[in-house]
This record gives structure tokens, sequence and C-alpha cells, in this order.
């Protein structure tokens, strides 16, 4: 942006006026993802605003997830929000490819557990009994897009944790062995624990997408699942043909 915009009355109103524009071009073209936008003493000089001004613009764009800032390099337009459609179950290994991109899957632990009460009862079991448990970080050009922690239903498909998750998803391998017949979804955003922003790399003000996720076999529940996404990359949509035939907690939380 090199043309000077007049101030107006009241300085507190020009972040605004910083934001429209830097939209503004984003929406013409102008700027395209991975561009360089201007930097707070560009925007200084061009709209004649105080440095802090400046700053509230852009900090505020980065927190909407339109701009990402590169330590020492410069604030950038952020790559096209993903969508993702919920009304479907999708490997998100065939999504990556298909994005002409590389799917790496880092297994942080898979194991049995006994399950805890939501667990128990998101997978209809009794109180305490032995669940298959994993934990998932799934990369795109090994980039961070989606922490999945899973439940499985060892009487649906016993070998679950003899796969090899690096080379075949936990959903690949599931819809072989117990074909879904129903699923739900419930879609929150949430403030990320230190472990969920470790793993996809989040600061502490970053939102986060929490995907809670049921699929059914006939009448059997095959899995229950915590998907994460960072929030400022994903719009996520879902509605299902099937709901539960009566609440229950989401996992960690209780009704």
């Amino acid at each position: 942006m090199t043309k000077a915009v007049k101030p107006a009355a009241g300085e507190a109103r020009h972040y605004i006026r910083i934001k429209e524009q830097i939209l503004a071009e984003i929406a013409e073209g102008k700027l395209q993802p991975g561009d360089r936008v201007s930097s707070e003493s560009e925007l200084v000089a061009a709209f004649g605003v105080s440095r802090m001004t400046a700053n509230r613009a852009l900090r505020e764009l980065m927190f909407e997830g339109v701009l990402k800032r590169s330590a020492g390099i410069g604030t950038f337009v952020s790559p096209k929000h993903l969508d993702v459609d919920l009304l479907q179950i999708r490997n998100i290994a065939d999504e990556i490819l298909e994005r002409g991109h590389k799917h790496q899957a880092a297994v942080v632990a898979a194991g049995l557990m006994k399950a805890d009460a939501n667990v128990a009862d998101a997978l209809e079991l009794i109180l305490g009994a032995e669940v298959m448990h994993s934990l998932i970080v799934h990369m795109e050009n090994d980039r961070p897009i989606q922490v999945e922690e899973r439940y499985v239903n060892p009487l649906v498909a016993p070998d679950y944790l003899s796969t090899d998750f690096r080379s075949m998803t936990p959903h690949e391998y599931l819809t072989k062995v117990a074909p879904i017949t129903a699923f739900e979804h419930i879609v929150q955003a949430v403030k990320p624990d230190t472990t969920i922003r470790k793993y996809l790399g989040l600061r502490n003000d970053h939102p986060c997408l929490r995907v809670f996720r049921r699929t059914w076999s006939g009448e059997a529940v095959v899995t229950c699942a915590l998907l994460y996404y960072p929030g400022a990359q994903y719009r996520l949509e879902a509605r299902s043909t099937k709901g539960p035939s009566r609440p229950v907690a989401i996992l960690g939380e209780k009704l």
C-alpha cells in the first residue's frame, strides 16, 4: 500500500481503516496468500497513525487468521481456510493428497486403558472396560494440522493397535473392519491445553476447533474421538442424518 490515507478524527478508529484496506486488497486479489503486507512502520507512514494503532490492526487480523507473522521476516497473508465437510467422514490422508501435499503421521501414544465414565458412556461399555487408545498428530507437508485422540471398542476392532498408523490412518483401518453406518459430530471452539498447543504449534492466544466424533457399525459403537484443528486455518460444518439416542458427555466434560 503506497497511497497515504488522510487520518480521520479519533485515532482509535484508524486501526479499523487499516484492517478494511488490507481486507479489501485481499478480496480484490491485490494481496494473495503468502504475500507480505506492509510493516508497522510502513503503515504508520501511510496512514499517519501511531505504531500502537498499526500494531493493533495487524494483531487483530492475525488473531482472525487473515495474516500470519514470521519472526524477523514480516507479516504475510495466511493461506485460505481449509473447508472440511463434516457431512461425511473422510480419510485425512486422502484430503491432503488431493491438495497435492504430503501426509505424515506421528504416533504419540497407542495402548490399552480402562475406560473412565465418559469413555465408557460414549462407547456404550461398562465402566472400567478395557479399550484401545491412540494419540496421533497428522501433518501436511511437515506442518501439524490435526491432533487425533481416539478410543476404540476392542469388541469391534480387536486388531486396532497392531496397525502401523504411519502408513494407514485409523480411519482407513476402522472403515475396513467396521464400515460406518451412522455417525455423530459435535464441533466446539476451545482454548487448547498445553499438550494440544505444543502438538499443533499454537501460541497461548490461538483458538482451536475441536470435533467430538462417534461412529457406529450396525448397532455397535466402534469409536469415539476428539479431533483438534488450528482454528485460524479450518472452517468446519456438520449435520448428521442420525442423532444419538440419548445425550452423552463429550470426553473430558460432564453432562
